[in-house]
């Protein structure tokens, strides 16, 4: 939980942080694009690797290594500004231009709560989990309207360097953090490939969180602060602000969707919540005035996370034990390949006009998504609800 904060203040921070850097070095939005893309491509192989042979592997060595990436590329952006070294350093490093974690650290993490944290409590604590990443986020795009005042007193050209190098130590914090873990190794006969029996519900998922992830690539932190600074004309100030208070408002929105999978069920939770966010994104887009515009996103905030603790832990209830490492990665892994491609798409129709298209096209994309959800898994239950059912 310690170094899921410390992760997410640094993806919050450099989320509005890379367009703002990109931008004074003379990209485009079409360049934009393409790094936010190149991030999450990178993110989502290292994850397909860890997937393929996560039954092998030490995970405390895992996330160590991890850690160190992140240090490295904080280093790399403040280092450098050609364009192409620049994209290779978002490739192969840990640059999260999205709200959410879709980075190697996920699956691991995630694998190890559902290990030690017993079936009925697993949703509350994928949402104290996702809390703590949320507010972090939070916290780190509202620390970005620090830019301002740092250059006032750093030295021209310097400011944005030093926020890079604050999220390369925030990679070392993390490092400290997991270097105080015991070694965890695997409990009971492991399977010989990464899934077993749970291969076909696996990948059924997988293909349907990919499509989701697509839509949600539209409008990854980067390109929604790239939206706002060109169609209203907004400072980085307000814009760090504005995503506060959306990461504020999806942060209490994880215990909420807790009661609500107790009621109603991890399935239903899922996409009931889902479906108007995603109208209240599509709506936002067509907004004429900044205000209705900001709270239309704050409404969507109030809702658009509730699925991720949900998801989580339905991914982790309805595979083996032995499985879920593996389950784990290779959910996420074409929820990171399918968001890698939608940012490039933004990039270029933000060049093309301001208007929010990539709103419009997130939003369809999300709600065809949830009634697919709901027509393939609403029977598919996890053990814990079958027990609460009466009999009949």
């Amino acid at each position: 939980m310690a170094a899921r904060g410390t992760r997410a203040f640094g993806d919050g921070l450099v989320a509005i942080l890379l367009p703002v850097h990109l931008a004074r070095l003379g990209y485009g939005a079409v360049e934009i694009g393409l790094i936010a893309t190149s991030t999450l491509l990178g993110s989502a192989l290292l994850t397909l690797a860890f997937g393929l042979v996560s039954h092998r592997l030490r995970l405390r060595r895992c996330l160590l290594a991890a850690a160190l990436l992140m240090a490295g590329t904080g280093v790399g952006f403040a280092s450098l500004e050609a364009f192409w070294p620049l994209l290779l350093i978002a490739f192969v490093g840990t640059l999260n231009p999205s709200g959410g974690d879709v980075s190697v650290f996920l699956p691991i993490e995630h694998s190890l709560i559902a290990r030690f944290v017993p079936a009925d409590a697993r949703t509350a604590a994928y949402a104290r989990y996702g809390f703590i990443g949320s507010i972090g986020v939070a916290l780190g795009s509202l620390a970005t309207g620090a830019l301002d005042w740092l250059e006032r007193i750093l030295p021209a050209g310097t400011a944005v360097d030093a926020l890079f190098l604050l999220y390369g130590a925030l990679g070392l914090a993390t490092l400290f953090v997991y270097a105080g873990l015991e070694e965890v190794r695997a409990e009971g006969p492991q399977p010989t490939a990464g899934l077993g029996p749970s291969r076909r519900r696996v990948y059924s998922l997988a293909a349907l969180f990919s499509l989701d992830a697509f839509g949600g690539g539209f409008i990854v932190n980067s390109l929604l602060a790239l939206w706002l600074f060109e169609r209203f004309g907004l400072s980085v100030a307000t814009a760090a602000t504005i995503f506060f208070a959306t990461g504020v408002c999806s942060s209490f929105s994880y215990f909420v969707a807790v009661r609500l999978a107790a009621r109603f069920g991890l399935v239903n939770t899922m996409v009931f919540t889902h479906l108007p966010s995603s109208v209240f994104l599509i709506l936002a887009a067509v907004a004429p005035t900044l205000p209705l515009a900001v709270a239309l996103l704050v409404l969507r905030s109030l809702l658009s996370q509730m699925d991720v603790p949900t998801r989580s832990s339905y991914v982790m209830a309805v595979v083996e034990p032995a499985e879920r490492p593996a389950a784990a990665s290779l959910t996420a892994v074409p929820r990171s390949l399918a968001s890698a491609l939608s940012p490039a798409l933004a990039g270029w129709a933000l060049s093309v006009s301001p208007f929010g298209w990539p709103l419009v096209c997130a939003g369809v994309l999300k709600i065809v998504y949830d009634l697919a959800l709901l027509r393939q898994f609403q029977a598919v239950r996890p053990p814990e609800e079958a027990r609460r059912e009466p009999a009949t």
